[in-house]
């Protein structure tokens, strides 16, 4: 017990360590947050009906076909207002779609675990103010990537009526459900993080790489880059979709702009208060090199010394000693 105590190696403090250590850590991390994804899976696929009954629910509500219908009887449904029916093809593809949904709500649910992880892998190489933030950001990411995802899913079904308006008329609509849930995961991970994309520019801010000037000087290009993101990574290729996507993202850019240009007038006022505010680890504070006067020294009087004293003598040494 003693000698495995003596032979544990303390920790760097600032974070250094060997190869071999950095992919064993590494290594940990990816276990645990492996773990974390199949633990959930594992309960979702108790409850994989249920959810996809809620994936499918909004879809259906907005462009499902009338219930009791047939296919024999779409062709004689009302062109103007096109429905549509979901399928499941093959044998196996009612497994491989419990899987995937499974998977999905699992890595989805997940989020905060290999968040953590992720944190605690970057942390040690980061600098005493950048691990300040840095905790914060991985609480406040993990709201940011869920409220993408459930936008995506408030925003699939007038995407699909608008969709299904293309549908010439006497056609069926038959959906393969395997398609829709890969459109709606495509979706969900496309707009969740898009939605980080402000903490990010936040991130940068606060660890004093980009100021929120640069970043209000950039919003031409900010948003012309959002909007062509969002014609190219929105999956479903329909206006609604990009524009829902590119709307959302730009107002939260200038929404980081915002916070970015308030975290710059803080810093300038403690700045001029401290010098020596905001400098990392590694970083030399400043010296005073101002002189100072240097105030007199008191003389001791001739009445003060007592009788044995030899004026030439001190401490029992002589002024040559």
């Amino acid at each position: 017990m003693l000698k495995s105590a003596r032979n544990k190696k303390e920790k760097d403090p600032e974070g250094r360590m060997p190869l071999a250590d950095h992919l064993r850590e590494l290594r940990n991390r990816l276990m645990k947050s492996v773990l974390a994804i199949c633990v959930i899976t594992i309960v979702a696929m108790f409850f994989y009906k249920d959810i996809v009954d809620f994936l499918m629910k909004p879809v259906l509500d907005s462009v499902g076909c009338p219930d009791g219908a047939r296919l024999s009887q779409l062709a004689n449904h009302d062109a103007k207002k096109q429905c549509a029916y979901f399928t499941v093809n093959g044998l196996l593809s009612p497994f491989t779609i419990m899987l995937k949904v499974s998977f999905t709500t699992g890595l989805v649910l997940a989020t905060p675990v290999w968040l953590y992880q992720l944190w605690a892998f970057l942390a040690p190489g980061l600098h005493r103010n950048e691990k300040k933030y840095g905790l914060f950001f991985v609480g406040l990411g993990v709201p940011l990537f869920v409220g993408g995802a459930f936008f995506a899913y408030k925003i699939l079904p007038t995407s699909a009526k608008v969709l299904l308006d293309f549908t010439p008329g006497g056609a069926n609509n038959l959906l393969p459900l395997d398609d829709f849930l890969d459109l709606l995961a495509r979706m969900i991970v496309v707009f969740g993080l898009a939605f980080e994309l402000p903490l990010l520019l936040i991130l940068l801010n606060f660890t004093g790489i980009l100021s929120g000037r640069r970043m209000l000087g950039w919003w031409r290009a900010m948003i012309m880059g959002i909007t062509v993101f969002g014609a190219v990574a929105t999956p479903s290729t329909d206006p609604i979709g990009m524009f829902a996507l590119a709307g959302p993202v730009t107002v939260l850019y200038f929404g980081a702009v915002g916070v970015a240009l308030v975290n710059d007038r803080r810093r300038a006022r403690r700045r001029a208060a401290d010098p020596d505010f905001g400098l990392s680890d590694d970083e030399a504070s400043s010296l005073d090199l101002m002189p100072e006067a240097i105030e007199e020294t008191e003389r001791v009087g001739a009445g003060e010394l007592t009788a044995g004293d030899d004026p030439a003598r001190r401490n029992g040494y002589d002024d040559v000693t």
